[in-house]
Formats: structure tokens, C-alpha cells, sequence
């Protein structure tokens, strides 16, 4: 089994337990963790909805990311990605969404450093649970 398989299962488990919803709001993954979580057979019961959102225009558009916070941070930041799980992507039920946003193409301009962000939060508060910066 693999380990991106083995981590998807768990995070189905610990979301059973609670009750929760998971929505997922991707950018550089370009969907690979709704994927790997839906399928699971039976995820259908955590797994709320899914975006990828690869483009700027498509995080604004979909998720409702202000376009002065994509220019003010850049598209790979932890604001980005609060703002992305803050949005649109929030489930109904559970409100547990999972926001994912980073430069999969370190090259693309040269002062932009390779990056991943991720955003998970819990319930109405205004700030993530975890920001992970890579």
C-alpha cells in the first residue's frame, strides 16, 4: 500500500470519528488530494467537494480569492491559502475545508522560491488550525 493511500485513509478514519466534512480547494496539486482521498471506496461520506483552482483567475473566480491579495502575496503564500479554504471550498456541513496553493514550477520567475501551503481549519475561526509552509 502506498503511503499517499495509507495517509488518505487515515485522514478518512479521524474525519469519521468527528463527524466531519472534508472540502478540498487545490491549486499546484491540481486535484491529487481529492483524488487520492475519493478513491477510497466509501469516501463519499467525508468527502464534501473538490476544487482545482490552477490559475489566479480561476481562485478568484470559484473561491472568491481577492486579486489584491494574489498580487499582494503572490499565488503560493500562506494568505492565498487561507483565503482559498476560507472561501467557496468551506463545506456546509463539517466546516473543514483543506486549502492547498504553492509554485509547483520553482523556475517560473526567479524570485519566486519553490513553495507548498497548506491551510486546514476547523469550525468559524478566522485562522487556519495549521499553515504548513514547505
Amino acid at each position: 500500500m502506498s503511503e499517499a493511500r495509507t495517509l488518505a485513509e487515515t485522514v478518512l478514519d479521524l474525519c469519521r470519528r468527528r463527524r466531519w466534512k472534508l472540502a478540498t480547494a487545490e491549486s499546484c496539486t491540481g486535484g491529487m488530494v481529492a483524488a487520492a482521498l475519493t478513491d477510497i471506496a466509501g469516501s463519499s461520506d467525508v468527502v464534501e467537494r473538490g476544487f482545482v483552482t490552477y490559475s489566479n483567475e480561476a481562485k478568484t473566480d470559484l473561491l472568491g480569492v481577492p486579486t489584491t491579495l494574489i498580487a499582494q502575496h503572490g499565488d503560493g503564500e500562506r494568505e492565498v491559502a487561507r483565503a482559498i479554504g476560507g472561501g467557496r471550498a468551506r463545506p456546509r456541513a463539517g466546516r473543514s475545508p483543506v486549502s492547498i496553493t504553492g509554485v509547483a514550477d520553482r523556475w517560473r520567475q526567479r524570485s519566486e522560491a519553490g513553495g507548498l501551503s497548506i491551510s486546514a481549519r476547523r469550525g468559524r475561526r478566522p485562522n487556519p488550525r495549521r499553515a504548513l509552509c514547505f
